[in-house]
């Protein structure tokens, strides 16, 4: 196991348990206690975790995991679902993306599609996409690609997931029109509707679903059913979803009975 492959095991388990100790740590991932012990310090010093005398803890009840530590984290279902939510999109459309990591696969697979590989898809020399974001590391990733238009919010930067939040990023976007919303979420339940984590993140989330014709979310199986702290929108402001196979039947019905249309990839 690889140094990167220990410290993604060790976060995983700090979030799922909310600590941990070296001990166990050690024998879970067939390493040494000295080991552990230095990943930890190493973890620590780069504030993704608080160390305790045997071992490590959170850093309390907002603690998340920045964005490049997730990734990798039901990372086959995240790219079935990218692919499926990027064939949505028609050349020439305006899309707005929120940040997350499904999101962020969504770009790399707009990226990828033959059919946008020149600004004039639509043969009128206009861009194959505008492109609509408050997340810094989704922008960089298009930027480079000239036959996308970027449009990037301003606002106050999140360390944890990179998006641009507060008055300065819902200025701009309030003042935006866009045809389809792709929204990633923390949460999403047929009774009440799409949230995240963060009430900042949930604003801006809220207001392109707002500014959107279409709004489609894009999420694993995980997500759904469950709740979040702040609301981004209801069911009923959702017309599609994209989530993985592993969504009971059970809920899928929930959510197409609330008028949702849900595609399981």
């Amino acid at each position: 196991m690889t140094r990167k492959e220990r410290w993604q095991t060790l976060l995983d388990l700090l979030v799922e348990r909310g600590e941990i100790e070296v001990e166990p740590a050690a024998e879970t991932l067939g390493v040494s206690a000295a080991t552990v012990r230095r990943d930890l310090d190493l973890l620590a010093e780069q504030q993704l975790l608080v160390r305790t005398r045997g071992g490590a803890v959170v850093h309390g009840v907002s603690y998340e995991l920045p964005l490049r530590y997730r990734t990798s984290r039901r990372a086959a279902e995240k790219r079935r679902i990218s692919e499926a939510v990027a064939a949505l999109v028609t050349p020439g459309e305006v899309i707005g993306l929120t940040g997350g990591t499904t999101t962020t696969e969504v770009a790399r697979a707009l990226a990828a599609r033959p059919d946008l590989a020149r600004s004039d898809a639509q043969g009128s020399g206009a861009p194959a996409l505008t492109v609509v974001t408050n997340a810094l590391n989704i922008a960089g990733e298009l930027v480079i690609r000239p036959q996308f238009k970027i449009v990037l919010t301003g606002g106050v930067a999140r360390a944890q997931s990179y998006e641009l939040t507060g008055p300065l990023a819902q200025q701009v976007l309030g003042q935006l029109s866009v045809d389809t919303a792709i929204v990633g979420v923390d949460a999403f339940d047929p009774a009440d509707g799409a949230a995240t984590r963060h009430e900042d993140e949930a604003a801006m989330n809220r207001l392109l679903c707002d500014r959107a014709r279409r709004v489609v979310v894009a999420a694993d199986s995980s997500k759904l059913g469950v709740r979040a702290f702040a609301r981004i929108c209801p069911t009923s402001a959702v017309d599609t979803l994209i989530t993985d196979t592993a969504l009971p039947d059970e809920v899928a019905e929930r959510f197409e009975a609330a008028g949702v249309a849900v595609r399981r990839v």
